[in-house]
């Protein structure tokens, strides 16, 4: 199974979906990881040539389809995932990742390593209330 982690350091979860800059991605095999890959990810700053000064905060977190584009690809560096855990991130992110048949996880842990030994042992909570 691949773990795909939002991340700016490898280390912590980072907080925004959007504006991380990278994908930790772990292999876990019998309930441990084998394998640890950094990935580069896109995020609104990638976006931004696309933003024309009406840019209101929130504006880039619904279900539109120009969002949804956005999304798939941020996404696409993980498509081998089966799994994202996240510390935060739009309703409109969250449903796109689920459309991409990737299931996301909003955690309120901050240590990488310890949000996946919780997973895999069955225990992370989706916290759907830190959608924004």
């Amino acid at each position: 199974m691949k773990i795909a982690i939002v991340t700016d350091d490898g280390k912590t979860i980072s907080r925004h979906f959007g504006r991380a800059t990278h994908y930790l991605v772990v292999t876990a095999e019998d309930g441990k990881i084998i394998e640890r890959e950094l990935r580069e990810k896109l995020g609104h700053q990638h976006f931004s040539s696309e933003e024309h000064g009406h840019h209101e905060h929130g504006s880039d977190h619904g279900p539109h389809a120009g969002n949804h584009d956005r999304h798939v690809s941020m996404v696409q560096a993980i498509a081998d995932c089966q799994v994202l855990l996240c510390g935060g991130m739009g309703m409109g992110a969250y449903e796109s990742v689920r459309q991409l048949n990737i299931t996301p996880y909003v955690t309120d842990e901050t240590d990488v390593d310890s949000a996946v030994q919780t997973f895999l042992q069955g225990n992370l909570v989706d916290h759907t209330e830190l959608l924004h």
